[in-house]
């Protein structure tokens, strides 16, 4: 019960700003409103600052102030995370006022909206090439400006997101078995970020995948099968002598022609015995 009088002052104060915020809705006059809309967005209260501008904004149209009006509108939104509407204000923005010098930093800030919606890597990534589609067009607009090294820095952050996201999917398919489709993943990984530093390691896989795909494939087709793993470390050699995981690499090529010489001395031992009936 001690608590109580604390707990009625803060209902108090509460119940009185809601009160005051409420008188400042229903007003008819403009340029209070707007004067407080401008206070609660200083205080970032971007709550009550958005739902002021919005009864604002058709107010001020062809006033000299609305395209202030409408560039802390779309603030209001991103900064109360709700950034599929805020991407869409900051295109409009630019839009609107094709001249403005704010227009750098709302089409900066409308790839933002988009990074921000960018979902976890397990998830589809629409977003994040998206965001990357708009961070480039940014950066080939805007070749000077300042917020480049940031655009760059985002555009690293998508592609090492998607980058992990098609190796997560590629491990899966080993995991499950599919060994054929984890090779032919891996493969892909490599063509897909060829200067990625973990080239190598993909690589491995791909010949990781095939020889498991080879030893568990039917007689007939496992020569072939082999032979691929026997190429594809040899084309790990020169692409990667530098590597630490060359040794593994050399020991899946040994192994595979092991395999090839064994398939070889069981296909001239039926040879034989089929000579000799």
């Amino acid at each position: 019960m001690k608590f109580l009088p604390g707990f009625l002052l803060s209902f108090l104060v509460l119940a009185s700003c809601t009160s005051k915020f409420g008188k400042v809705l229903k007003s008819k006059d403009k340029e209070y409103k707007l004067k407080m809309a401008e206070q609660y967005y200083a205080n970032k209260d971007y709550e009550k600052a958005q739902q002021l501008y919005t009864d604002l904004l058709p107010l001020f149209k062809g006033d000299p102030r609305f395209e202030d009006i409408y560039y802390k509108y779309a603030y209001t939104s991103y900064y109360q995370q709700d950034y599929m509407n805020s991407e869409n204000l900051f295109k409009t923005y630019g839009e609107n006022f094709p001249n403005s010098p704010k227009v750098e930093e709302t089409e900066y800030m409308r790839c933002m909206a988009y990074y921000k919606q960018s979902p976890k890597v397990d998830l589809d990534q629409t977003n994040t090439v998206k965001t990357m589609a708009l961070l480039q067009a940014f950066i080939n607009t805007h070749p000077d400006s300042k917020r480049i090294n940031d655009a760059n820095d985002i555009i690293d952050l998508c592609r090492k997101k998607l980058e992990l996201k098609e190796y997560n999917n590629a491990q899966l398919y080993y995991d499950l078995g599919f060994y054929k489709s984890a090779g032919v993943a891996f493969a892909v990984l490599i063509d897909d970020f060829p200067d990625s530093d973990n080239s190598d390691t993909y690589a491995l896989s791909s010949i990781k995948s095939y020889y498991r795909y080879a030893e568990l494939s039917v007689a007939e087709k496992q020569g072939e099968r082999f032979e691929k793993v026997v190429a594809d470390v040899n084309d790990f050699e020169q692409r990667f002598p530098g590597s630490k995981l060359l040794a593994d690499a050399t020991n899946y090529k040994t192994q595979a022609e092991n395999n090839l010489k064994k398939l070889q001395t069981q296909n001239n031992e039926q040879i034989k015995a089929t000579t000799q009936r």
